[in-house]
Formats: C-alpha cells, structure tokens, sequence
C-alpha cells in the first residue's frame, strides 16, 4: 500500500482530518517533546535566526520552533491546503510564523535564504528524498544548520510474544503511512554526499507501557487498514483495537519506535 503521506494532496478530506489529529496528538506528547527539544539543542541557532520547517503539517512543530530561544522567524512549508489551513489557525496570533503551500523538493525561496532548516518526520515519506535534502542545502547560508529527524520505522513494535495479533496492526501501519521504513539508517550517507558537515547523529528510544496515547493510534490505523482490506472482517479490527486497551488497562501493553536525529552544517 501507498505511504499516505506521499499522496498528501490527493487523500480525502475525511482522512486528512484523521491525520491532522494524530500529527497534533504527537507533537503534545510528553517523549516527543523531549526528543524534539533534545535535538533541536544540538543547533547553534544563531541571534534572531530565520528558520525553516519543511514538511509542517499542521505546524505543531513549526510553533514549537517561533518559541525557541535564537529564533526569530519560522516559515512552514507543506503541499496540503488542508494542512496549512489549520496551521495557519492553530498559529493565530503568533507573529513570527507564516506558512506556505510547498513540495520540499522545490521549495519557492532563494539560495542562502535561512539560517537553519528542519525536517521532522518527513524524509521517510519522500519519494526520491535526495531532492528535499539539495533543497535544504541550497536554501541555506553558508555556515547554516540542517536538523533531520526521523522514525527508524523497521522497529516499530506492538508484540509481547511470537505471533502476537496487534503487530499485524502496526505493520499495516507502517506500510501505510511510510514510504521507507530504512531511511534513517542511511541519513549520514545522503547528508554527506549532498555537502552537509555532519556534526551528530544519535538514536531516541520512544516507549509507551499503561498510557499508550500515541501508540493506540498506531494499531486503531492498522486495524481498520486491514479492514478496509479485506484481510480480516471488521469484527476482528474492533477486537483487536479493544485488546490493546485491555493490555493498558491491565499494565500489560508494550509499544516501541527508535527514532533518530541528524544534525548538520552548511560549509
């Protein structure tokens, strides 16, 4: 199945509801917030710097980013109306912020146009991703920095045992919602053949036990895709979704993705 993400601007108005909903759920997660703020620590943002998130969403991030010390302005770029829509409300007020409708590949700024770009959960669903990471480059002033930040997506697990049901829901997932579950791994590669100085790369372990927020959505997703599928009936999905709150409920659930950052400097 498709990354959904890949074919943002054709997905259906009741989906991009769905999405725009868990993209705002994660980022006011309490270990993606650390995450964020972790890396993001790693950048030398110089005094009043001009900053620029590609692949925004609804700009959770983006706002996160207006807020940070150093920053003096954030632009959000996206290739959803739907998204920006809501960004732009979400951001209402917020005087340092601006959004525009944007592929990362070809992004509508000047060489040497910003100070520091960011990339969170974006590259692993990008078809030919080489192309945002030039961009980035190019948009960039000498001396800017680049922060990557991404799901290593193959290790996204639900089970507690062999042959456990609920990973079959986060499989589907996964197969549903990333273009390339590997790219993570080859992040430092691609960076340092576009020209980036790579100064970190670093693993961030994320878990979720009795309240597994985040993670909950991971499986309702992959259960009504196997639905939708026609892989199990539409009874199965509902049973396997109350299971996973039973498994909370009970201290039983487990659910876990490593993720990664990489930070980097223009020459």
């Amino acid at each position: 199945m498709s990354d959904v993400y890949s074919i943002i601007t054709e997905v259906e108005d009741d989906m991009l509801e769905r999405i725009a909903d868990v993209l705002e759920l994660r980022a006011a997660d309490p270990q993606q917030k650390a995450m964020r703020d972790s890396y993001w620590a790693e950048v030398e943002f110089p005094k009043e710097a001009r900053v620029l998130e590609v692949g925004c969403g609804t700009g959770a991030v983006s706002r996160a980013l207006a807020a940070w010390p150093g920053v003096g302005e954030v632009v959000g770029v996206d290739p959803s109306p739907v998204f920006l829509e809501k960004a732009r409300y979400e951001a209402s007020g917020i005087e340092n912020l601006s959004f525009e409708e944007a592929d990362g590949r070809s992004l509508p700024f000047d060489n040497s146009s910003f100070d520091a770009t960011v990339m969170h959960t974006l590259l692993c669903h990008v078809p030919e991703p080489e192309g945002a990471v030039a961009e980035a480059f190019r948009v960039l002033r000498p001396g800017g920095w680049a922060a990557f930040f991404d799901g290593d997506y193959a290790t996204t697990t639900v089970s507690i045992g062999d042959f456990d049901p609920l990973q079959a829901c986060a499989d589907a997932t996964i197969a549903g919602s990333v273009h390339d579950r590997w790219l993570i791994r080859r992040f430092p590669t691609l960076a340092r053949k576009t020209g980036f100085e790579v100064t970190s790369f670093r693993s961030h372990g994320y878990s979720e036990t009795s309240e597994p927020v985040y993670m909950l959505t991971v499986i309702d997703r992959g259960a009504d895709l196997l639905a939708t599928q026609g892989r199990i009936t539409t009874e199965n999905a509902e049973a396997l979704k109350a299971e996973a709150r039973r498994r909370a409920e009970a201290g039983e659930f487990f659910g876990h993705i490593t993720y990664a950052s990489l930070i980097a400097r223009k020459p």
